[in-house]
């Protein structure tokens, strides 16, 4: 419970050729063997993922990628799973190849990733070689003095590397405080969490774990109850809480007992500020109130899991949808990382709060839906639009 959650981690992605280094830049910094080394080209076959605390940044995890030039079909597979972990990039590192007069494939991906907005870092591995320095004036000749000359096996360049993955985290635009300006020191916060089959057994979903934390670092006072518990919470108190925030799928029952003068909002709604676009959101979900009954919706998960008999994103909020838009609405749901490429069938894209993504991640989603002209917004908004008390919630 005292881990930090991968999707509040700084994500730093290593990519590159084959062979040019990527795998054991990864073990250098984390210190350990965790991606395997080969002379053997291809021998990185999935991103792979390691937790790490770095200085001037704190918790970060760094990805590992397949080289970017694998061929075949199953090459093609590798680098799409490539393409796929820069959408969760908060800063790319490119390791160039020994080649600098062939650096075709390297332009392209820095096309790419500035297309993205993802701050890059440029190096040139295997510093310690004969016939590196001459190699570092060819890069540098190419793309300018920033490259950065390192080697996994001796550690020069490292120390660097580090400070300038440091002063791109310092430029991160993540937003920290998860309830903003909504409450402050001293306010009573009620927050509902239903504990029903579909609530992990033992535990605290993470947005409700987060969000508690964000107000005990405010110096809130907190208060937790089921729903069923809300109303004799209520009567307990001396005074009206400052705002009451609540799961999005009891949403109608707890704002029918929100005080005049509290604030409403819910996890879901939190989460689509603190990880997403809130006005983008909030615009999709205008699309609700004139969805043809014929409409295509597709719904988003960002976690991989067994649905349960009242799950929220499979079962719930398909069933609020067709009761409000009509049965003939047609619903597409997609988990974790299977986001279709083209968007165009869909009238409206409902995210989940998304807990397990960080923000690129969602950003990036957000990006695709609005250049192919996509409405998206998530499930809190959609929920709380579609029962009519959009008006009435905290954002």
């Amino acid at each position: 419970m005292t881990e930090i959650s991968r999707s509040n981690r700084y994500h730093i992605v290593i990519f590159g050729r084959r062979n040019a280094g990527k795998s054991s830049l990864l073990n250098r910094l984390v210190g350990q063997d965790v991606s395997i080394v080969s002379p053997v080209a291809g021998t990185t076959t999935d991103v792979v993922w390691k937790n790490i605390e770095l200085p001037g940044i704190g918790a970060a995890v760094i990805g590992d990628t397949a080289g970017f030039d694998d061929n075949g079909v199953v090459g093609e597979m590798r680098v799409a799973a490539s393409v796929k972990a820069l959408s969760r990039a908060d800063v790319a590192i490119l390791l160039l190849g020994d080649d600098p007069h062939d650096a075709s494939l390297e332009n392209g991906w820095i096309e790419r990733i500035k297309t993205l907005g993802v701050p890059l870092l440029l190096l040139m591995g295997k510093c310690d070689t004969v016939g590196s320095d001459a190699r570092l004036k060819e890069w540098q000749d190419v793309f300018g003095d920033d490259v950065i000359a390192i080697s996994a096996v001796t550690g020069e360049g490292i120390p660097l590397l580090i400070e300038r993955m440091a002063q791109c985290y310092g430029n991160d635009d993540n937003l920290d405080d998860i309830t903003y300006t909504l409450v402050g020191k001293g306010d009573i916060v009620v927050l509902v969490m239903p504990q029903d089959a579909s609530a992990p057994k033992g535990r605290l979903i993470q947005p409700q774990v987060q969000t508690l934390r964000n107000l005990l670092d405010k110096h809130c006072i907190p208060l937790c109850c089921a729903p069923e518990e809300l109303p004799q919470l209520l009567q307990s108190l001396a005074v009206s809480p400052r705002l009451i925030i609540t799961d999005s799928q009891v949403f109608t029952q707890v704002e029918a007992l929100t005080p005049e003068g509290t604030a409403l909002t819910s996890f879901s709604v939190l989460m689509a500020r603190h990880k997403g676009d809130i006005n983008a959101f909030r615009e999709g979900a205008g699309v609700l109130r004139s969805m043809p009954s014929d409409g295509r919706v597709l719904i988003a998960e960002a976690c991989s899991h067994i649905p349960q008999n009242e799950d929220i994103g499979r079962v719930k909020l398909p069933r609020l949808l067709r009761s409000k838009l009509g049965e003939g609405l047609v619903i597409d749901i997609v988990s974790g990382s299977d986001f279709p490429d083209d968007l165009s069938a869909y009238d409206l894209v409902i995210h989940c709060g998304a807990c397990m993504f960080n923000r690129r991640m969602v950003m990036s989603r957000v990006r695709q839906a609005r250049a192919q002209g996509v409405p998206i917004t998530n499930y809190g908004i959609a929920i709380a639009t579609l029962t009519g008390i959009i008006d009435r919630v905290a954002m």
